[in-house]
């Protein structure tokens, strides 16, 4: 503190300087100090507002880096996204007009999670900050993301049609799906990972577990280990196959192979031209061949179980794909559950099953198909209802095994043997034997579909070479029907989509397979990563393929 005094003039006091000039020069020494005080003030105030400006860009560009990372790591590693993750984030960096400042992206995944982890970095040149000696400001981003399930079902859908015998296919195949079952059970302690096991061939079979749980089945063939269904066209517009849905199990019956069109009779014992599936070089030509190892294997969590499945599957037959992508899908369907649980109670799956198949929008779960083949479609012949079951007009001689058939439009039998009409089944020469009624099943079992429709129909009814060809034409169409194999291609992609659109993963692979079944199996994938194209041992390289993201789960406890 200062202290001025100031000598104020006054008549008879000794002279003094004019009050003016004092405040005067007062005023001049204060205005310095001021002038000095008030820039120093002014150069704070500009250096905390810089200090701001550049505070702002620097939060500004963290924010939007940090944010862009968030997205994109948050897109990249949803499960459902069948993209490339680390394309996904460049993209969404990309678009943000921010792809210089993306400097890595980690991303680590197995079949039940995706984790995405990516860094970011933007400098910013400070306009104030400099003046301090500041002259860099780095933005710099960090992001994680991860989705995971802890359940996984599996269902290996497998082609075992009779090209499945050829250049060692179906031995590769047991291999590989042998080591893919090792592989993804083996370290599975917590009962986390099922596997079910659907062969086909021309059709599915089911088996006796399956059967008994489905209600609506009409027309038994009664043949053993003869459990398939021909399913309408309706079933592949869902993934559910309802357990009361009304279907017609298969006929066994040989409705492919041909027969000898001459006038003259051939013999129902000819194995080249007459007999129907009892003929073990037939099989193959029956759509449903009554083989054991070649049933649905329901969902297990026993290596060995599924192992001795596996090498139980033979190759015979012809190829539905549809069908047996269907019936995978089925198996996986949640309304599947209350069949699950009775199965269950009853024993024929294990207790540790229970709750499966879970939801398709469980977050905890994940649904997978691994669908192969080495062929494509062949046409679908399946026997019409009205002969595949009860009573027909053919009666079998108690004597000599002989045939005769009823036409009532003549009220007459027909005997082929002897190429003409006698008023009552055929017995013996004396017609003092006696005969069977036989059932259509019956029929089936001792002659083809073509056999009887040329030597009880066309021999009988057609009086020359034209009117016999328009008979049997008339006849096969009226025991039969088929499926066109554009349909059948149809309904494969009809359900692979409805698969996939339920959260499904579908991997591909065409074993050997001509040019459409490539492409059916290709279109049937959730991606092109999903497909693979095999031949050889390379079936074991793909089989390792999808075993090893399953090796790599990291289950969620």
């Amino acid at each position: 503190m200062s202290m001025f005094i100031a000598n104020v003039g006054s008549q008879g006091y000794g002279q003094t300087k004019p009050l003016r000039a004092v405040l005067k020069r007062f005023w001049a020494a204060q205005d310095g100090s001021l002038t000095i005080l008030a820039l120093a003030l002014f150069l704070l105030m500009v250096m905390m507002g810089g200090l701001a400006v550049d505070l702002m860009r620097y939060e500004q560009t963290r924010t939007t880096l940090q944010n862009t990372l968030d997205r994109a790591t948050l897109a990249s590693a949803s499960l459902t996204q069948t993209l490339d993750p680390e394309s996904v984030v460049s993209d969404y960096f990309t678009k943000a007009g921010m792809d210089k400042y993306l400097k890595s992206v980690t991303v680590s995944e197995g079949m039940n999670f995706r984790n995405v982890t990516a860094d970011a970095a933007a400098a910013t040149d400070p306009y104030f900050l400099h003046l301090i000696g500041q002259t860099k400001m780095d933005a710099a981003g960090h992001s994680m993301a991860e989705q995971r399930v802890t359940n996984v079902e599996i269902m290996l859908v497998l082609d075992v049609s009779g090209s499945m015998a050829s250049n060692s296919k179906l031995t590769n195949l047991k291999n590989a799906a042998n080591e893919f079952v090792d592989t993804v059970l083996s370290s599975d302690s917590d009962h986390k990972i099922s596997i079910g096991l659907v062969p086909f061939n021309g059709q599915v079979n089911i088996g006796p577990d399956l059967r008994a749980k489905y209600t609506g089945l009409t027309d038994d063939p009664g043949v053993t280990n003869v459990q398939c269904v021909d399913m309408p066209s309706t079933v592949y517009n869902q993934t559910a196959l309802p357990t009361n849905t009304v279907m017609s199990m298969t006929a066994h019956a040989d409705t492919y192979s041909g027969t000898n069109q001459t006038n003259s009779w051939v013999s129902y014992t000819d194995t080249n031209y007459a007999i129907g599936y009892n003929a073990s070089y037939n099989a193959g030509n029956v759509w449903c061949p009554p083989i054991a190892g070649n049933i649905i294997r329901l969902p297990s969590e026993t290596i060995s179980t599924l192992q001795n499945q596996i090498n139980g599957l033979t190759a015979v037959g012809a190829t539905s794909i549809n069908a047996g992508l269907k019936w995978g899908l089925a198996l996986m369907d949640p309304s599947a559950a209350t069949m699950y649980s009775q199965l269950i109670a009853s024993g024929k799956m294990a207790g540790e099953l229970t709750g499966r198949p879970f939801s398709f929008t469980d977050p905890e779960a994940m649904k997978v198909i691994v669908l192969m083949t080495d062929g494509e479609h062949f046409a679908e012949e399946r026997v019409n209802s009205a002969y595949k079951s009860g009573l027909s007009d053919i009666y079998k001689s108690n004597n000599d095994g002989n045939y005769s058939i009823y036409h009532a439009s003549l009220a007459k039998y027909w005997v082929p043997h002897l190429g003409s009409f006698q008023t009552v089944p055929w017995t013996n020469s004396s017609k003092t034997g006696t005969y069977t009624q036989q059932t259509w099943p019956q029929v089936w079992g001792a002659m083809r579909l073509s056999y009887v429709a040329w030597q009880f129909y066309a021999r009988a009814l057609g009086s020359t070479s034209s009117a016999r060809n328009i008979e049997y034409a008339n006849r096969m169409a009226a025991f039969r029907t088929q499926t066109a194999t554009t349909s059948m291609d149809s309904q494969l992609q009809q359900i692979c989509g409805l698969a996939k659109n339920q959260g499904v993963i579908v991997y591909g692979i065409a074993f050997e397979a001509p040019t459409n079944g490539q492409t059916q199996i290709r279109n049937c994938s959730t991606s092109a990563a999903h497909y693979f194209n095999a031949s050889g041992l390379q079936i074991r390289t793909a089989f390792r393929a999808i075993a090893s993201n399953i090796s790599q789960l990291r289950l969620t406890q």
